[in-house]
């Protein structure tokens, strides 16, 4: 028996559910496994799934005029990736890359397994319409922030939100993230240790 805790209090966040209304939501996940290194989402491809990480640490990323890669967003456990923009609403190619930092555990939710849901306990739709609402305030926050705020300051807003980060992926991954060079952000992370 595939233990659903976790996504189902992740989602009563939002939202008070019955244990039958769980109960068809837990019927229409998925449970996928994917080593380290995996590629779940190509570029150009159309995203069909939302994918709640159970265990793990995913990176969404794109590649840029100069070829190189821009990190979007980490996923770990008790979150959700995917790519929302165009390709899981409107079919549209993905312009993004899904890949696996670690060997990983999600539970997968489809469009179709999400219309089913909808139809079957509505009240789930307005448990997704909340996530996705928070999704588009981190998303513009973290805009704000790339704009306004200097590297320090950045990195110490990403230690809030991913304390365990530093230890699990490489320094240029984050640097990436916060839009820094990986030898820019050794410095800035020196000058924090001699500050604490």
């Amino acid at each position: 028996m595939e233990s659903y805790s976790s996504i189902n209090k992740s989602i009563s966040r939002y939202v008070t559910f019955s244990d039958a209304e769980l109960a068809i939501f837990n019927s229409l996940l998925q449970v996928r496994t994917e080593p380290k290194k995996t590629i779940m989402l190509h570029e150009g491809e159309v995203c069909n799934f939302e994918a709640y990480v159970v265990k793990g640490c995913v990176r969404k990323y794109y590649i840029d005029e100069n070829g190189s890669e821009v990190i979007l967003q980490f996923a770990v456990e008790d979150s959700w990736i995917s790519d929302i923009s165009f390709s899981i609403y409107e079919n549209e190619p993905s312009r993004v890359f899904i890949e696996t930092l670690e060997d990983c555990k999600f539970l997968i939710f489809t469009p179709e397994a999400k219309e089913t849901l909808f139809e079957k306990a509505p009240r789930f739709e307005r448990a997704f319409r909340i996530l996705l609402q928070r999704h588009l305030a981190v998303t513009q926050n973290r805009l704000f922030n790339t704009i306004a705020k200097s590297a320090t300051e950045k990195y110490i807003e990403f230690l809030e939100h991913y304390p365990t980060l530093p230890q699990r992926v490489a320094q240029h991954y984050i640097a990436s993230y916060l839009g820094i060079s990986a030898e820019f952000l050794s410095k800035v992370r020196a000058k924090l240790a001699k500050s604490h």
